[in-house]
């Protein structure tokens, strides 16, 4: 199962994804998981860069894919992740459903970069 993380599902819906390999997992719906709080990031960024319609169809397309809420086991775990790793709220949710789940995670968010089972990539 793989986790596509905000930043990276921003730079698809704009344009800016030059990756293949990354736009096909992006792609894969059947073997992706999405938390939830990954649909409030890209609805927020999409909706303040362009407009609500817009950032509707976004995350309905994020939705093709199992979305995972975030579970008392995630919030816990989350919390711990956190503080262990000093990572933001956001981050240690997606790191704690990725956990759970056995999902890895691809990013261009610095926060996850050498953790286990984040393929980190440098934002072009």
């Amino acid at each position: 199962m793989n986790i596509i993380d905000s930043s990276l599902w921003i730079d698809y819906f704009n344009g800016k994804l030059k990756n293949n390999s990354i736009i096909g997992k992006i792609e894969d719906s059947g073997n992706q998981c999405v938390p939830s709080i990954c649909l409030y990031e890209v609805y927020k960024k999409i909706f303040s860069e362009k407009d609500e319609p817009t950032a509707c169809f976004y995350t309905s397309f994020m939705q093709n894919a199992t979305v995972i809420n975030v579970t008392p086991q995630i919030a816990i775990l989350a919390a711990r992740l956190g503080k262990e790793l000093k990572l933001p709220m956001a981050d240690s949710i997606i790191y704690a459903t990725a956990q759970i789940h056995d999902a890895e995670i691809y990013t261009q968010d610095k926060h996850f970069d050498g953790l286990w089972n984040v393929h980190y990539f440098v934002k072009a």
